[in-house]
């Protein structure tokens, strides 16, 4: 089992590893590209975008300032927005559903570090994916953590860190996130 297969799946992985090295590298290479790009340059915006990430719906706008690990493991549904300063940390799967709108400044980050130093110090990571539904709309400086699903309608806070899962059509908000109300469908 490569280190890819083992980041994908959930398990501990080395970050260090060769061929992860070269795809973190081809996805910053692509980055730095598109983030260059003149506002006016929308074809080419949407080649890169197409070249980097795994899976998008037809229509779709990522904001520059836009920064991902691998760009493979991200898929968006039909419609999905992200404002300036999106930052996705695909070491897992990080799927959005359709009708997304994401604030600025705000980061999705599926990789995580063991709380024991010296398994950290030898590189070690591990990742979990992160799903988001339909609908849901994140405020400004919005962090997911790893492992975290959002349902369908829900609407998370500018500034909040979601931690937990949120049930679908509720309101949420704070540090760490927690539901506020439910909302209506």
């Amino acid at each position: 089992m490569t280190e890819w297969d083992k980041m994908v799946a959930g398990l501990s992985y080395d970050a260090g590893d060769p061929q992860l090295t070269a795809l973190r590298l081809r996805a910053a290479r692509l980055c730095h590209q598109l983030n260059l790009l003149s506002p006016d340059q929308d074809s080419e915006r949407q080649a890169l975008l197409q070249e980097l990430l795994g899976h998008t719906g037809e229509h779709f706008t990522i904001n520059p300032g836009f920064q991902c690990d691998y760009g493979a493991n991200i898929t968006l549904g039909e419609r999905f927005y992200a404002n300036y300063n999106c930052v996705i940390l695909d070491c897992a799967p990080v799927t959005f559903g359709n009708d997304v709108l994401v604030g600025p400044n705000c980061g999705f980050y599926t990789a995580g570090h063991p709380l024991d130093a010296s398994i950290r110090r030898k590189g070690v990571e591990f990742a979990h994916p992160i799903t988001v539904g339909s609908d849901v709309w994140f405020g400004g400086g919005v962090s997911v953590l790893p492992g975290v699903t959002i349902g369908d309608g829900a609407v998370i806070g500018a500034g909040s860190v979601v931690t937990r899962d949120v049930p679908a059509y509720t309101l949420a908000a704070g540090n760490p996130c927690r539901i506020l109300r439910p909302l209506s469908n």
